[in-house]
């Protein structure tokens, strides 16, 4: 049952998310699209521009808890890191038992509450992981229903503490879990706010591991696979409208993580690591998955202290941290301060060091353009071919829709890219037939993402003005000629 370590550059994941309505995207010899006029061309944003799929990740709360119990102060100290601007996602990281003191009920804690209102206040989303285990707290992280029921296994010592882990495999733990899910997920699954939902693996934090031990609190490696891909199959069947985030992290405790990676990215989930500077399969594994697959990137950053810069000729190690976030194409980036969280810290880094992270905000994940559009006639039918090109640093995580239409709403012609496409530093051609007597000039071309069957609306990443809603309106480009 235990996987093997492969190498993700190749390998076959499946054919990804299938676009439902598949436009033609080529060839187009001259006798398909008969003229090869350019009528408008787009140039690349130089802002941020904030979609689904990708963008910074500003922690709200991580696994040391919310520094404040009064809930006045804890609500204006989650407020400022909310309203920091480069942050699109609010993130936040909790044990079992703080959301779930007893059985058949959620009882959400105020900071979750507050999380949920503050992403309403200033148009942003939320992504979450609920830990059944966390050594940075001095008690178990399970709810104390589930701690008298199932066995706790002695791991060893961590961070100066005896460690438990749960018995997983415990059918009381198991039925337990299952309810967990099925009680966030009767919230959550296909709630426009969510953005992704971390996986629930083993061992410290749900991220695969209780190192520095290489075992886990079951009885040997196949026990623990299957145990876990039962667990994961619960987490995908019950989140079928939420991408889950499963963590790269190499198979140290022999718990089956190469398995749940796979299954992971077979069932058009993502994946994440928990750092940068650490073992190369990880590194390996996370810039050559699927162009459809996102990656999440967690590093967290330095106060400017002197003694926390690291200097290394005029470079600190956040800059160099976010210029190798850069380096495997992540989708996502966290601001973080690692169990220091503060928007004073945030705000103080960026301050000082602006270029890196900036420079970071601008082009990561997917930043998707139409770079030239053509206009052609084919036996008095008017069509337009539409060049789209990708300024970002990964792939589209998802499926792309593109919606051309009249001013007034009305669809002329719509379809799907191939999932991950357009690819960065690439070009995918797509054709659209218009209806008899269209006049081009004037009609607003849109984009969405489709996400495991949920629809969210794209913003073109181009420095030509748009509407309100994200759309372009074709025009003809200043210095080109349109003779059709």
């Amino acid at each position: 049952m235990k996987g093997t370590v492969h190498n993700w550059n190749g390998f076959d994941f499946g054919p990804g998310p299938q676009p439902k309505q598949r436009l033609y995207q080529g060839p187009f010899p001259f006798e398909e699209v008969p003229g090869w006029n350019v009528v408008m061309v787009t140039t690349p944003s130089l802002d941020v521009v904030h979609n689904f799929g990708c963008g910074f990740i500003t922690y709200m709360v991580d696994e040391v808890g919310v520094p404040y119990r009064d809930k006045h102060q804890l609500h204006a100290y989650l407020d400022e890191l909310a309203a920091f601007p480069l942050g699109n996602i609010l993130y936040i990281r909790v044990n079992w038992k703080d959301i779930q003191k007893r059985p058949r009920r959620l009882d959400l804690p105020a900071h979750w509450h507050m999380t949920f209102e503050l992403a309403e206040k200033y148009k942003k989303r939320v992504a979450f992981r609920v830990m059944i285990s966390n050594p940075d707290i001095p008690n178990l992280a399970v709810p104390e229903f589930v701690e008298q029921r199932v066995p706790m296994v002695k791991i060893g010592k961590y961070l100066g503490r005896m460690q438990y882990e749960p018995e997983y495999n415990n059918p009381y733990f198991r039925s337990e879990f299952l309810e967990l899910h099925e009680l966030l997920a009767a919230r959550y699954n296909g709630n426009p706010l969510i953005e992704f939902v971390d996986t629930a693996m083993y061992g410290f934090w749900g991220e695969g591991h209780t190192w520095p031990y290489d075992f886990t609190s079951l009885t040997d490696q196949d026990t623990a696979c299957r145990t876990f891909l039962d667990l994961f199959v619960i987490q995908r069947r019950l989140w079928s409208k939420v991408p889950l985030v499963t963590n790269t992290q190499p198979d140290f405790s022999h718990a089956g993580n190469d398995v749940l990676l796979d299954e992971t990215v077979k069932t058009h989930n993502w994946i994440r690591t928990d750092t940068i500077f650490i073992e190369n399969q990880q590194i390996e594994t996370l810039s050559n998955r699927p162009a459809w697959c996102a990656v999440i990137s967690e590093t967290s950053i330095s106060d400017v202290e002197e003694e926390n810069l690291f200097l290394d000729e005029s470079v600190t190690l956040s800059d160099n941290i976010v210029y190798h976030v850069k380096d495997i194409g992540a989708n996502y980036w966290s601001l973080w301060n690692w169990h220091k969280i503060s928007a004073f810290r945030l705000k103080k880094y960026h301050a000082h060091y602006p270029s890196a992270i900036s420079y970071l905000a601008k082009s990561i994940g997917y930043r998707v353009r139409p770079s030239w559009i053509w206009h052609f006639k084919k036996e008095d039918i008017p069509g337009l071919v539409i060049g789209f090109v990708n300024d970002g640093i990964a792939g589209v995580p998802g499926v792309l829709e593109i919606v051309v239409e009249r001013t007034d709403g009305a669809v002329l012609a719509y379809g799907d890219l191939d999932a991950g496409y357009p690819l960065p530093g690439k070009v995918r051609q797509a054709l659209f037939m218009l209806p008899a007597e269209t006049v081009w000039e004037g009609l607003r071309l849109k984009a969405y993402i489709h996400v495991k069957g949920m629809k969210y609306p794209v913003r073109w990443a181009c420095k030509q003005k748009l509407t309100g809603d994200g759309a372009l309106i074709l025009r003809l480009t200043r210095g080109l000629s349109s003779k059709v």
